[in-house]
């Protein structure tokens, strides 16, 4: 630890190394989130759960998708814990090294043809890996952002791990699409889908190199010389943060659900309901994932200007009329699809945007990358990981409109704590 502390006081961060390595590696972490997401909809029902009806083996993927959400936790309170204890940068090239290792190793599995129930058990296992490396990446990448903000950007720095996820999303749609563009769909069901998997090794090469290259934060190094340290941070989270931890998880319910209602859930929507094709239904998430990002961009600026609890509510309070738009924009026609994509993405991404900052600050700096990380990843457990299974299982039984009356009432949710937090201070909030 004194080695680091007296490194860190020789060398402070370019804003430039602060928001690249706070990018890089929220980008490639989502990247491979999503290429998961997308092959559990396009490739592992028949290769890992055969035998099943086209239905059953459908959900059956989603339920192995659901447990990262489920590791999250595990991993917010494993990483977290070495993260306010030992600091940021080591703890965040260790989550990324464990969700990029399970990655990579999905690309090399056999399938249930070859090793019975094993291929099943290893792709949950390596989900589970995925999902335990996410829990202590995307809390780390935010602190980095954040404890690095001149005064007045806090917003704007925090947009930057931020804008990672539709980055990711862009990558991870793109390499498919790329794929499915150029190989025949026996190529692509036998081997094409491994690539997207393996070439992660990549991009987990460069997050490395610019991991490594950063120092210790100035928030962190000053608790360090205060001596702000919790024993357990975790136990401290639940001791005196409660409130905190609660409102936080519940302000980020719509934000999940809106999410995965208009990616996972909408690629297997298109393509197991309307018969889209596999290469139209990933335009529509390359198209989704542009707007996504512009506005996770935009949102910086708005939260610095006009506070960030207040366009969050904005944000949510559209969400919540968004809901009504269900049975009428997927209803069939293409051009419907893309409008349905259009509106919700752009709300959602000045949504996304500021999310991440607004979990982190209630927290003090001793406690802040388990709380932040605590609260977003319980989030993805209420709010996404059962939220694809939970859409396609309301739209077979009930119909669309109570796909999006379950958004409704996470949006009324998630509004109701964004005030309970408060909406006074702009800033700080």
């Amino acid at each position: 630890m004194t080695a680091i502390t007296s490194t860190s006081t020789r060398r402070k961060n370019t804003p430039a190394q602060v928001l690249t390595a706070s990018l890089i590696g929220t980008t490639i972490e989502f990247y491979d989130f999503y290429i998961y997401a997308t092959a559990a909809v396009l490739v592992f029902p028949a290769l890992f759960f055969p035998g099943s009806d086209p239905m059953s083996a459908l959900l059956a993927s989603f339920a192995t998708f659901s447990i990262a959400f489920f590791a999250r936790p595990l991993g917010a309170i494993v990483f977290g814990h070495f993260g306010d204890r030992i600091g940021r940068k080591v703890t965040l090239v260790t989550a990324l090294l464990t969700m990029g290792i399970s990655t990579v190793t999905i690309g090399f599995l056999p399938g249930y043809h070859q090793i019975g129930v094993m291929a099943p058990l290893l792709l949950a296992l390596c989900r589970f890996g995925q999902g335990f490396g996410l829990g202590g990446e995307w809390g780390g990448a935010v602190l980095l952002a954040t404890e690095n903000a001149p005064e007045g950007k806090r917003n704007w720095y925090g947009m930057f791990p931020q804008f990672g996820a539709p980055l990711g999303l862009f990558l991870a749609s793109g390499s498919f699409w790329v794929l499915l563009h150029y190989i025949s769909p026996e190529a692509f069901r036998s081997w094409g889908w491994r690539i997207p998997f393996i070439a992660s090794i990549l991009l987990i090469a460069i997050g490395m190199w610019v991991r490594l290259s950063i120092t210790e934060t100035p928030e962190f190094k000053k608790a360090l010389e205060k001596k702000q340290r919790a024993d357990v941070p975790l136990v401290e989270l639940f001791r005196n943060h409660k409130r905190g931890l609660f409102l936080g998880t519940f302000m980020a319910l719509a934000t999940f659900v809106v999410f995965y209602l208009c990616t996972a859930y909408l690629l297997s929507y298109n393509v197991s309901v309307l018969k889209i094709s596999f290469l139209e239904a990933l335009k529509v998430q390359i198209y989704g994932s542009a707007l996504f990002g512009l506005t996770v961009v935009i949102s910086g600026k708005l939260g610095d200007r006009f506070g960030r609890n207040q366009m969050l509510a904005m944000s949510i309070a559209l969400t919540a009329l968004f809901s009504f738009s269900f049975p009428f924009l997927l209803s069939g026609s293409i051009e419907k699809i893309y409008i349905f994509c259009t509106i919700g993405m752009l709300i959602f991404g000045i949504n996304y945007g500021l999310i991440g900052t607004a979990l982190a600050a209630p927290f003090p700096t001793h406690v802040r990358y388990t709380g932040s990380s605590m609260t977003f990843n319980l989030a993805g457990i209420v709010g996404a990981s059962l939220a694809p299974y939970i859409a396609t299982w309301l739209n077979t039984n009930y119909g669309l409109p109570f796909v999006g009356y379950y958004l409704l009432v996470a949006s009324l949710i998630s509004l109701a704590c964004v005030f309970a937090l408060g909406m006074n201070n702009k800033q700080a909030n």
